[in-house]
């Protein structure tokens, strides 16, 4: 290892004798090659509520891509009242674009509306994503609309995009709980995944948003997607960590044959609509996991956690994976 999550370039005390672990034990039935779909400066920053300055998050980006993260969502393209700690989108996408340290990297932005699409579009913007809920609750506390109305104004604006050469991924919320509704009907799911789907969107991502989910949701939500005719190259999965399960329902999905993972560096993350949802899967506990089942993903796990470590130090709080936790405490060796 080259340095800690607190300082990427200083030497380790005792540390680089974990870049052996975790010890590389393969299983069967599962993907060689993982795509990590990272979400830590858009959905992990979003419900900050201090605001982070620009030049910061560029910065964490920059880090996050130098990791080898090859998708890195980067903000969102939505009105600052509803997402004050986005509303410098404008002023951070074209920095990264004009990065020469980022050509290659995929930067998707989230977008809710027309207005939102032409602002992004603007932009030069290839990559865009739109936001929709299984549930009723969450689609009005959300977005102010019904699911159906909700679904109707993300046709357009998937549409336009497409014809644009921009390509359009769909998040579902709420797709395993509700927080007013309870359990998630797998039925409702896949009646808005299939929408999605025909509006054009090229990836749906299955968010259980409040982290409520256990393996066997999982694996009957996917079973009926496939049903559906959704199959898993078309999905990605979005796991909260509410009750410590994400990394169980990822393995889940990669078994189900799931290759796209959403996670969010250092742990960050939230929903500022729906108080019980805490921090997203993340990427470094991810990685762990990956590299120890010989999952090949292209990240550098070490330098991911230096970067993790370098935004919980400008958060002013400690990071709340735990595989960032365990990698910034020295190991001393026995005399």
């Amino acid at each position: 290892m080259t340095g800690t999550p607190q300082d990427p370039g200083a030497a380790g005390d005792g540390l680089a004798a974990r870049s052996s672990l975790p010890e590389v034990v393969a299983a069967d039935g599962l993907p060689a090659r993982v795509r990590i779909h990272e979400v830590g400066p858009r959905d992990g920053l979003q419900n900050e509520q201090t605001v982070v300055p620009v030049e910061v998050k560029a910065e964490f980006v920059r880090r996050l891509a130098a990791a080898g993260l090859t998708t890195v969502e980067a903000t969102s393209f939505v009105h600052p009242r509803w997402v004050p700690q986005l509303a410098d989108a404008a002023e951070l996408y074209p920095r990264l674009t004009a990065d020469p340290e980022l050509r290659g990297v995929d930067l998707p932005v989230l977008v809710p509306n027309d207005r939102g699409l032409d602002r992004a579009l603007e932009l030069g913007a290839r990559h865009v994503a739109v936001f929709a809920s299984a549930t009723e609750s969450f689609a009005r506390a959300n977005l102010n609309r019904t699911v159906a109305e909700s679904l109707a104004m993300f046709e357009p604006v998937a549409s336009r995009a497409t014809a644009a050469g921009a390509r359009v991924r769909g998040y579902v919320s709420m797709c395993f709980g509700d927080p007013w509704e309870g359990a998630v009907p797998v039925a409702q799911v896949a009646r808005v995944c299939r929408a999605l789907r025909d509006m054009g969107c090229a990836e749906i991502s299955l968010g259980d948003t409040i982290g409520v989910a256990t393996p066997g949701q999982v694996e009957r939500l996917l079973t009926a997607l496939g049903a559906a005719g959704i199959t898993p190259d078309h999905l990605a999965v979005h796991f909260h960590d509410t009750y410590g399960q994400a990394l169980s329902n990822t393995l889940t999905a990669l078994r189900h044959g799931v290759t796209t993972v959403d996670a969010s560096a250092g742990g960050l993350g939230g929903c500022p609509y729906a108080r019980s949802a805490t921090g997203n899967l993340a990427t470094e506990d991810l990685l762990w996991m990956l590299r120890g089942l010989g999952i090949e993903t292209g990240v550098d796990l070490d330098r991911l956690a230096a970067t993790s470590g370098w935004m919980a130090t400008r958060l002013g709080r400690p990071s709340p994976s735990r595989t960032v936790r365990a990698l910034s405490v020295p190991s001393h060796k026995e005399p």
